[in-house]
């Protein structure tokens, strides 16, 4: 089942690069007393995910603090190499958070994964959440391969 507004995040353990090594995070500390933006790519280095998705919350990062979130992030199910080369090469600084999802763990808790077939195998569903102290309070996941809901344009304009 989909995770839904009202909801509290799962606890998973996830990856992030901390001081040039992997570091383990659950989504306790991510989520836990914070308002967290948080949306999900199908897959680092992806044309839409790298020309549009990630680039439009780097560019809003201000607006979004300005908004009262305490912290964007990114999570894809990639390794965690991956993810900080990606941000690196998007230049996301410390504007976005970016979390590795390596098995899917959190995809599968919160019923946003999708098959992407032989392309590019289990990944997210494209998606933009609002979790305030980990309740989700706003939620769009892409139904198509669009980004029309989970860009950071739309989803500014809901908080």
């Amino acid at each position: 089942m989909t995770i839904k507004i009202g909801d509290t995040i799962p606890n998973v353990t996830l990856k992030t690069m901390k001081d040039g090594s992997p570091k383990d995070i659950t989504t306790d500390e991510i989520f836990g007393g914070k308002k967290v933006v948080i949306f999900g790519v199908p897959g680092a280095f992806t044309p839409t995910c790298s020309s549009k998705h990630l680039p439009g919350y780097v560019a809003k990062a201000k607006e979004f603090a300005g908004k009262g979130v305490d912290t964007i992030a990114c999570i894809s199910v990639n390794d965690v190499f991956v993810m900080d080369a990606w941000g690196q090469s998007q230049k996301v600084g410390k504007d976005i958070l970016m979390l590795a999802d390596g098995v899917g763990a959190f995809a599968k808790a919160t019923g946003l994964e999708f098959d992407f077939g032989a392309v590019l195998g289990l990944r997210n569903r494209r998606f933009a959440m609002l979790v305030d102290n980990k309740k989700v309070t706003l939620l769009d996941a892409e139904e198509s391969g669009g980004l029309s809901v989970s860009g950071a344009d739309a989803f500014m304009c809901k908080l």
